[in-house]
This record gives C-alpha cells, sequence and structure tokens, in this order.
C-alpha cells in the first residue's frame, strides 16, 4: 500500500509541476482592447442591468450578483451555505426534477449562491433561460427535507476536513487575521451547524437576497429591447428591500513579527505563510504597481520566492504570494507547502525575499518579462465572456473610471522599476508580519524555536494554548516489546494471530476526484500483493513472492532493489508485530499524539508506527521516501476495527501525503481468497 500511494501522488504532483513549468508568453506588440461597453437601465426595485451585445457566437450568459456588505453570522454560521444550497431547489412552479430537466433539454447552465445566479446556454432560448433562472432565484421552495440533506452533506464534508492540514491551517489563518467575529474570521464548526434551522435559511433568504444592491449582467447574442422587456417580465415584482449594513472593527496587524504555530500531529509537511493587512484598492494610485511586485515576489513561477525555495533549494513544489484590490480589507499573503526538516530555514528564505523585493531594485529585464507574462495572460482572459461580465460588474461595484480597463494595459507598462519597489515597502511588511505555521510540532519546534522570532501556540480553532508537549514520558517498564505485545492481544491474542495464514482486503476510495479500489494480499509466509485499480485500468501493482518483487506505474515496471527486499521481506505478513520486537534497531521513542491520541511510537528506521496508549491497537505510521528527487513523508491512519474470524482487522485507512485519500474496506477474508498464483512475478 505504501509504495502505490507514494506513486498515485507523485503522479498527482507531476500535472502540478508540468503546469507550474509551462513557458511564459514572449513580449510583443501591445495590443488594442476593446471591451463592449454595457447599455444600462434600472428597475424600480433598484436591480440594475447592463446589457453587452456580442453577436459573435449564438450565446448569452446571465451573471446575478448582490454587493452587499459582508456581515458575519455569529451563532448561525453556514446560515448562508446552506441558503445557497437551497436556492433553486425547486420553485413554486416548479419542482427540482421538473426544473432539472428542462435545464438540461436546453443545454443550458444555470446555478445559484446566496449572493446571486448565474446561466448561460444558446441565444435562441435566452427568454426562457432567464425565466427559468428569475424562477429558481426568486420563488424557491424552501422544504424541510432538503434543507436536512444538505445540512448533513455539509457536515459530512467538515467531518473529512477535519485531519487536513491545509484546511485547519487555512480556518486558523483567517481567525488570527481578522478575528473570530469578522465575517472574513469566522469558521465552520458542527456544533453551530446543528444550531441552524429551516428557518433561519428563509429568513437569510429574505434578509440579504434582495435587489436594492444588485446587478444583472448580461452578455451575448441578445438585443437590448429584447433583454429589457424580459428583465421587466421576470424581475419587475422582485420585491423592493435593502440587505442590512453593519461595520465590523477594522482588523490589525501584530505590533511585530512573530510566528504563530498550530501543532497537527500528522502533518506531512508543513503549511507556512506569512500574511499583513492590506487595505488596497483598486482605484489606489498603487494598484498596478503592487499586483506587479506580487508577480515579481510570488505570483509568476519565474518569482523570488518560487527560484528561490522550489528551483534553488528544492523544498517545495511551489512558492506563491497574493494581492487583491478590494472593496473590504484583505491581505497579503505568501506561502508553501515543505518537508519537515526544512521549515525553519524556509522561513528565514521567505523573509530574505521580503527583504529583497523591498530594498534591492528589481532589474528592469525581469520587470519586462512580467509585464509581458501579466498583459498576455489578461488578453487571454478578456476573450471570455465570463470576464467582460466581471469586469463591468467591477467597473460599477468598486468605482472604477469608465475606461479603466481599456487603459489597463497602458497602466501596467506604465509602472517604473521605483514604483515597484514603493509598492513593496508599502503592502509588503517587514515588521509587522505574521508568520502561520502549521505542522508537526514535535518534528519542527526545536528548529524554528532557534530562529530568535518571538512564537506563539494555537489549537485548530485558532485558541491561545500553552506550548504542545512534543512528546511524553514513557511509564516505567513499558519497553518496545510490551507495546507490541499489547498490540497482538489487542486484535486477538498470538494464537489467533498466528492462525492468520493469509489476509485479503479490498478497499475503495478516491484520489482526486477519481475512483479506485485498492486490493491487498499478504501470507504469514511473506508474500505480498498491492494492486490499485481506476478509470477501468491497472493503476499500480506492488508484487512481491517471497524472494523478488517489483513495483509498476504508467508502463513503469522497477524491480526491487537490496533495501527494498529486506523491508518488504519483514513487512509483508499480516502481522509483522509478530516478530517486531527481535528485529534490529526497532526501539521505542515516546510517546506522541497521533491522531488526537496518546500513542507509543516506534522507530524502524525511516519508519515510525504508533500504537494507542489507551487500547493498545495500531493507528497509524508514517515513513519517509525519495519522489522525484524530494524527500516525502506518508502517514497512514489505521480506525474502525472490526472482528474477521478472531482477528481485529482496520477497516478504515486514511493516506496522508500532501493529499487526502480516505480508503474503506468493503471486504476483509481471513485464510480465504488468496493463492500462490496471486504472487507471480
Amino acid at each position: 500500500m505504501k509504495k502505490t500511494i507514494f506513486i498515485l501522488s507523485s503522479l498527482f504532483l507531476t500535472v502540478i509541476m508540468q503546469a507550474q513549468d509551462r513557458p511564459q508568453p514572449k513580449p510583443g506588440p501591445a495590443p488594442v482592447i476593446n471591451i463592449g461597453k454595457p447599455q444600462t437601465f434600472e428597475l424600480k426595485n433598484g436591480l440594475k442591468v447592463m446589457v453587452v451585445e456580442n453577436n459573435k457566437l449564438p450565446r448569452v450568459s446571465f451573471n446575478l450578483t448582490m454587493d452587499n456588505m459582508p456581515y458575519a453570522e455569529g451563532d448561525k454560521k453556514g446560515v448562508s451555505e446552506l441558503t445557497s444550497a437551497l436556492i433553486g431547489s425547486g420553485t413554486k412552479k416548479m419542482s427540482k426534477d421538473v426544473f432539472n430537466e428542462e435545464i438540461d433539454f436546453l443545454g443550458a447552465n444555470i446555478g445559484f449562491n446566496s449572493e446571486g445566479a448565474y446561466a448561460s446556454g444558446l441565444s435562441k432560448y435566452a427568454d426562457r433561460i432567464l425565466e427559468l433562472m428569475a424562477d429558481g432565484a426568486l420563488n424557491s421552495v424552501f422544504t424541510q427535507e432538503e434543507f436536512d440533506k444538505e445540512k448533513a452533506k455539509l457536515i459530512e464534508g467538515l467531518k473529512t476536513s477535519e485531519k487536513s492540514v491545509q484546511a485547519v491551517a487555512a480556518r486558523v489563518e483567517n481567525v488570527l487575521v481578522y478575528g473570530k467575529n469578522h465575517p472574513a474570521g469566522e469558521y465552520l464548526s458542527e456544533e453551530v451547524i446543528n444550531k441552524v434551522t429551516l428557518n433561519d435559511a428563509v429568513q437569510n433568504y429574505n434578509t440579504y437576497f434582495v435587489p436594492a444592491k444588485a446587478y444583472l449582467v448580461v452578455i451575448g447574442d441578445v438585443k437590448f429591447k429584447d433583454v429589457k422587456k424580459a428583465v421587466e417580465k421576470y424581475f419587475g415584482s422582485w420585491k423592493k428591500a435593502a440587505a442590512p449594513e453593519v461595520v465590523y472593527a477594522a482588523p490589525k496587524d501584530v505590533q511585530y513579527t512573530q510566528i504563530n504555530f498550530i501543532d497537527m500531529p500528522n502533518a506531512v509537511q508543513s503549511e507556512i505563510s506569512l500574511v499583513n493587512i492590506s487595505n488596497l484598492k483598486m482605484t489606489d494610485k498603487d494598484y498596478f504597481a503592487t499586483i506587479l511586485a506580487n508577480q515579481i515576489i510570488g505570483g509568476d513561477f519565474n518569482s523570488y520566492l518560487n527560484m528561490n525555495l522550489r528551483e534553488a533549494h528544492g523544498w517545495t513544489y511551489g512558492a506563491r504570494s497574493g494581492i487583491r484590490g478590494n472593496k473590504y480589507v484583505g491581505k497579503f499573503k505568501s506561502s508553501t507547502q515543505v518537508r519537515n526538516s526544512v521549515t525553519d530555514s524556509a522561513v528565514v528564505e521567505f523573509f530574505k525575499e521580503l527583504k529583497r523585493i523591498r530594498t534591492e531594485k528589481v532589474s528592469d529585464e525581469m520587470l519586462k518579462n512580467v509585464k509581458a507574462g501579466y498583459i498576455g495572460n489578461f488578453v487571454m482572459q478578456i476573450q471570455k465572456p465570463g470576464t467582460v461580465a466581471g469586469y463591468a460588474l467591477q467597473t460599477q461595484t468598486q468605482g472604477l473610471p469608465a475606461d479603466f480597463y481599456e487603459n489597463y494595459i497602458k497602466n501596467i507598462n506604465a509602472v517604473t522599476v521605483d514604483d515597484i519597489q514603493r509598492a513593496a515597502n508599502k503592502y509588503f511588511l517587514a515588521d509587522n508580519t505574521r508568520v502561520i505555521v502549521t505542522g508537526k510540532g514535535s518534528e519542527v519546534l526545536p528548529s524554528l524555536e532557534k530562529l530568535g522570532i518571538p512564537m506563539f501556540y494555537f489549537d485548530k480553532f485558532g485558541n491561545s494554548i500553552e506550548k504542545p508537549i512534543a512528546k511524553k514520558q514513557v511509564p516505567a517498564g513499558v519497553t518496545a516489546k510490551t507495546v507490541l505485545d499489547s498490540y497482538i492481544k489487542a486484535i486477538g491474542g498470538e494464537k489467533n494471530a498466528k492462525s492468520v495464514k493469509s489476509l485479503f482486503a479490498t478497499m475503495t476510495g478516491k484520489v482526486q476526484g477519481i475512483d479506485i479500489t485498492m486490493v491487498r494480499k499478504s501470507t504469514s509466509a511473506g508474500k505480498k500483493l498491492d494492486e490499485v485499480t481506476g478509470m477501468g485500468q491497472t493503476l499500480s501493482k506492488d508484487v512481491f513472492d517471497g524472494t523478488k518483487g517489483y513495483e509498476s506505474a504508467q508502463g513503469q515496471k522497477t524491480d526491487y532493489d537490496a533495501d527494498k527486499l529486506a523491508e518488504v521481506k519483514f513487512y509483508a505478513t499480516p502481522f509483522p508485530e509478530l516478530n517486531l520486537a527481535t528485529k534490529s534497531g526497532v526501539t521505542l521513542s515516546g510517546i506522541e499524539t497521533f491522531d488526537g491520541k496518546d500513542a507509543y511510537a516506534i522507530k524502524d528506521g525511516k519508519k515510525t508506527l504508533y500504537y494507542d496508549v489507551a487500547t493498545g491497537l495500531k493507528i497509524g505510521q508514517s515513513e519517509t521516501e525519495e519522489v522525484q528527487g524530494q524527500q516525502m513523508t506518508q502517514v497512514i491512519t489505521f480506525s474502525d476495527y472490526k472482528d474477521v474470524k478472531g482477528v481485529k482487522v482496520a477497516h478504515k485507512t486514511a493516506l496522508n501525503v500532501g493529499i487526502e485519500i480516505e480508503l474503506n474496506a468493503t471486504s476483509v477474508k481471513v485464510n480465504e481468497g488468496v493463492t500462490d498464483a496471486d504472487f507471480k512475478i
């Protein structure tokens, strides 16, 4: 299983790397930008409509957006997400199924959320598509049945993300940067979601889905007069109302640069982000200089951060940064993911590059190339109707000049080297940076503390805590052997464990949305098979016949080397713990937190096995291997133990190699379904 998942992960990461390695567009003459100017009108209820006639293709798109102020949901957090899920799930005129069937019949695409709606399709069906979108948006029927379904889905998704280091890092980052009571700092929890009722969703819809600050952008092969007539017909009855406006205290940066650490014992790598508050507006004088400065430090493949952390040091598959012109408060953020052993070094290099862009002028050549790449992307994006709709909306909601996008390229080209340095000093802070590190404390804290940067500690919800204890003292008399003996006893005893001559498990799961099936077979004679299938083909295969073995993926087959043979010979059996205590180099390193539990950590070379202090069961393991020249740590979590013919076997396996993969056993067989032919080389 171990190598198979490493292979799957490397395939996924290769796709990312190839995307990042795409060459940048070469500089060329600045194109002339002609963005269709919208014709506008406003309904009595306040709905503002913008129409851009574009007859190149027989298609039309509608985008409805509420430009309401952000609002905090408090102890009803999740109500807007549930409202989004319910809008369009059946209307006063037709059921959900009938509604969806007609959309499919028209070949249209219609969607809703708590802040608007969108629709697109062939222009010959424009009137009916708009009628359906209006019906779903204005006449939705919220039922208890649909509400309960969506609530259950939301809670299930939340449970799945709780072990995700990326999800925890993102949540705590927003809590720390904005505050828990700010709209951008709130987070979902099962406790709060369970407080939300159907009536709350109805009230949210009635309060915020209103036309006072609503914009409808129509683009495509349509006539203004026809659109005006249809909009008045389908949206004219929308009751005039305005959403409440609440002003929140402005978030503030930290008084001095500091590291905020979140301990995630199951982390295979550290999530690092450096953040400071930004109040950049699209109308600001330094807007264009700031977005180019961001491209230089971390927004482009050839950026300072990426060329340093990825290309020069090989610590990551990508380092990046981002800043936007926001109507409300935003942030400047630079981030990456690195293996535990270089976490401290990566933080040092982040500050090195931040200092560089603030104190050293960027070269004329690099600024020229960055401009060319940015302009090239701008020109490509502007061909899309959705982009044009977004620009028309931003011009209105951000208070931009009417010719903002026509002059976009000119303003980009006008940015100078001095402008870049000035913008960097204004928006990329040096002395008030919050460094947020989410990772495995037992492995990264000692080196981070040596940096001399003040450190503060937080739990997975952004609450301040004391420094986490990396390892607890092992009670007297507890050794590697007693821990392994306790495991054997917990699964059914030595007699039952030794009676298992073969183990055959079938597991299913998803990798990046792809359904996969994994078959694992092992024998007490030390033979094993791991085979992963998906998309109608074998994705990977790992076979050992007791003497020799191989791994294959992507049509490439690799025979086991001497080191691999030595490892597999021992771990190929169903329960290697029966003899693990006699293996040279196996030690009990301490008690660590694993998957929220105290666990004995037993080390065997690059592998660490974790056994629950309370139950004795094996709840996980971690191992480091080299994949595509990078050191990667794989963490596997075992749970849901069930009895199979007298022995307990884990039926749920969660793997974390930078992406989360969960496998659930659909079948586990003891002493059946396995033959020597399964391990034929």
